[in-house]
């Protein structure tokens, strides 16, 4: 028997996320109706998921139903702002009960871990892709935006960097990197984590900030030319996981070029962490927050005022690194 859209919607989605007080009406009306606390400002992100484009058609459910709102979360954490309410549109191909309960679960358990509510959206029939969009708050005047980087600002990133993109280079051309570091780089593409967290403790700390998603060099990139600034980064202080590290030193990593190894971290995207300026003068303060709350986060260079050299990449012998690659672009090509 069929499964009727509003019965697939009360079935699997009514319910997802946490409950909040702010939601005056929610899931089941033509619009949502919002209560934004006082002296706060809305803000707003979406972004949209297409099999083949986004993610393989055969991804566990469960991780694409995680990764559809932690992309649109990590937005969020780059503005330095709350997350509260979410809706999801959703094209299906068709209805498969078992992919739908996996991926609204995965979607759900993400939601609750960060006190977001579904509050609304669509279901139609299509080739598959997702959208989502993810609604929170910052105190009026506060939020982080990519225009404020100042020369003399410190550039930090949270966690670590190219874990995602080798994972993608794992998949596609096959390599049999040991099992363990596998499972965990794979994890990274699949599963990234939104650092709403680290986002929410560095407040009043932070300058300029940007998530990255299509790879250091073209989301800091957007940072540079939003506030007429250039950069310099050190190559050697960019923060690789263990699990990196091991894959690097397998006699597999052979398959791929020194120049690839490099770029990783710098172009490969997925990433989801976090790319903030701080001025130099808060460096102290924001040391000891890291060391306290246990965020991982690490500084890679300073903002200049060089805005012709733009952003360059210094090696350890103090030669600037040459490249023509920068990110991920989706039109990239097109006519």
């Amino acid at each position: 028997m069929a499964v009727m859209e509003f019965e697939l919607i009360e079935r699997y989605f009514t319910g997802a996320g946490s409950e909040r007080d702010d939601v005056v009406l929610g899931v089941g009306d033509d619009a949502a109706i919002l209560s934004l606390p006082v002296g706060h400002e809305l803000v707003v992100s979406t972004d949209t998921l297409v099999s083949g484009v986004h993610f393989f058609p055969e991804v566990d459910p469960h991780s694409l139903g995680h990764k559809a709102l932690a992309v649109n979360l990590s937005d969020l954490a780059a503005m330095g702002a709350r997350p509260a309410w979410v809706t999801l549109a959703l094209t299906l191909p068709q209805v498969d009960e078992a992919w739908l309960a996996a991926f609204s679960q995965g979607f759900a358990v993400l939601a609750h871990q960060h006190g977001v509510q579904l509050i609304g959206g669509d279901t139609t029939s299509g080739p598959l892709s997702i959208t989502v969009q993810a609604m929170g708050f910052v105190e009026q005047g506060c939020a982080w935006r990519r225009d404020a980087a100042k020369p003399g600002d410190l550039i930090y990133v949270s966690g670590t960097l190219g874990d995602a993109g080798l994972a993608l280079e794992a998949i596609q051309q096959q390599i049999a990197f040991p099992q363990d570091e596998l499972i965990g780089i794979i994890s990274r593409l699949e599963k990234p984590t939104p650092r709403i967290v680290d986002a929410l403790a560095l407040h009043g700390l932070v300058n300029a900030a940007i998530d990255l998603s299509d790879g250091l060099l073209s989301d800091l990139g957007h940072i540079l030319k939003a506030s007429g600034v250039g950069a310099v980064i050190e190559l050697a202080q960019l923060p690789l996981s263990p699990a990196f590290r091991a894959c690097q030193q397998n006699k597999m990593a052979s398959q791929l070029s020194d120049e690839c190894w490099q770029m990783l971290p710098l172009s490969a995207g997925d990433d989801y962490e976090l790319c903030f300026t701080v001025k130099r003068q808060a460096q102290g303060d924001v040391e000891l927050l890291l060391l306290a709350q246990g965020i991982e986060a690490c500084c890679i260079g300073v903002i200049d005022a060089d805005t012709e050299a733009g952003l360059r990449c210094m090696q350890k012998n103090g030669e600037q690194y040459q490249t023509e690659q920068s990110g991920y672009e989706h039109f990239k090509g097109s006519a």
